[in-house]
């Protein structure tokens, strides 16, 4: 199980929850999570164990955003395209998924993967430029993951009934 297919079954993503993050508002109000994520992570210098409160807080709005908004009136916006994309991704080996996809994000995710460690590393060592760095990284990467997941959505959702009805207006 690769762990995209463990975040998934952490969060309990059913159709209705897939459905429901398609809305472009979970899409842009979970951006916010990695940095906050990572300041609440910090806040253990301030405010010691009482950090574990933002942390939770963090925590609790990333699993609970894909829930809170209603199913999107259509998914024509470039935010629903990449959830959709990546529940084609998170499909795989059992959709097919061209070549140029794959070779893409497998060159994505190497960088993203590094600058993820990279903002972890500067969180442990309290290392600041490390942390914004690594940070700033992360999102730069997720947003080029999130924009291939838009293009294998646009490539293959013609290709199966069931991404065909992800499709709306």
């Amino acid at each position: 199980m690769s762990i995209f297919h463990s975040m998934e079954s952490c969060f309990q993503m059913s159709d209705d929850v897939w459905a429901r993050h398609a809305n472009p508002w979970s899409v842009w109000t979970r951006y916010p999570c990695v940095p906050l994520f990572a300041l609440a992570i910090w806040s253990r210098v301030w405010l010691g164990w009482y950090s574990l409160i933002p942390i939770s807080l963090v925590l609790l709005w990333t699993w609970l955003n894909p829930r809170f908004f209603s199913k999107p009136k259509s998914t024509k916006h470039w935010a629903s395209k990449a959830v959709m994309g990546e529940r084609i991704w998170l499909q795989h080996p059992k959709a097919e998924i061209p070549t140029h996809h794959l070779t893409a994000i497998k060159y994505i995710n190497g960088p993203l993967a590094i600058s993820f460690v990279m903002a972890v590393y500067g969180l442990i060592a309290l290392d600041p430029y490390l942390t914004v760095i690594g940070t700033v990284l992360t999102l730069i990467f997720k947003t080029w993951f999130l924009d291939r997941m838009v293009w294998l959505h646009q490539d293959l959702k013609d290709t199966n009934e069931i991404y065909q009805s992800w499709d709306y207006d």
